[in-house]
């Protein structure tokens, strides 16, 4: 479990092919920030992705970590080159001050940067996403973008004729400050690209609850049943379509 708060940037220093499995190994470089307690097996996640470290090595402030294909297919690590800067936070410690927000570091997809527009000395990114990924998205909720914890600002689904149209998909906006700016790599990605997606978890066990009922699949006179059918019952109450 992570926070979405960035510790520090990474650089990728190698990339190798792993004979472990089908997949590639990174090599971390400027790591040392986060490395001060590492452990073989400890989970750090880079640009939102929970990754196992393998190897590392403290004083000189590197760490490996390996990507499988699921990884690869889920989020954007696959087109990350040496040289390429990284987010990295270490898991959660059970003792400390709890910042962000409840982050897994389990990627659902990817969004594409349509605009970034200067708003004093911050700016507003506007982003495409998958419709299936969009329902668990609520005004000022929460996201994390390539691991980053961020404030939803805009949500929408745009229509044809709309800008920004695309058939299932629908948008999604958020604002970096100054200090976001300067200490993660979304700032540094210009329109076209992609971030990693993981939304709220809250927000995800919500839907996937109320989904499973409202699809047949929840126990038949379930608490949560009962409570939609009497909401929808009062409203077509007040509707005057049928009798309270």
């Amino acid at each position: 479990m992570f926070t979405g708060l960035v510790e520090t940037l990474g650089v990728i220093t190698a990339i190798s092919p792993t004979t472990e499995f089908e997949g590639f190994s990174f090599r971390i470089g400027n790591a040392g920030d986060v490395l001060g307690d590492c452990k073989l097996g400890d989970s750090i996640a880079v640009n939102g992705v929970c990754l196992t470290v393998t190897s590392w090595d403290a004083q000189e402030g590197w760490f490996e970590v390996g990507l499988a294909n699921e990884t690869l297919s889920r989020s954007n690590l696959g087109k990350l080159v040496v040289g390429s800067k990284v987010n990295l936070e270490r898991a959660m410690a059970g003792h400390g001050r709890f910042g962000g927000h409840f982050v897994q570091g389990h990627v659902d997809t990817t969004a594409k940067i349509l605009s970034i527009t200067p708003d004093g000395d911050s700016i507003r990114l506007l982003f495409s996403l998958p419709l299936e990924f969009y329902t668990p998205l609520i005004p000022k909720g929460y996201i994390a973008l390539d691991g980053t914890s961020l404030t939803l600002t805009h949500l929408s689904v745009p229509k044809p004729g709309d800008e920004h149209y695309e058939p299932g998909r629908g948008l999604f906006g958020v604002m970096l400050v100054v200090h976001t700016q300067s200490r993660t790599v979304v700032a540094m990605k210009p329109v076209g690209d992609s971030v990693n997606v993981e939304c709220d978890v809250v927000g995800k066990g919500v839907e996937s609850v109320v989904r499973n009922v409202l699809e047949g699949g929840g126990e038949q006179g379930g608490a949560l049943e009962l409570m939609v059918e009497r909401a929808v019952e009062r409203v077509l109450a007040r509707k005057g379509l049928m009798k309270e």
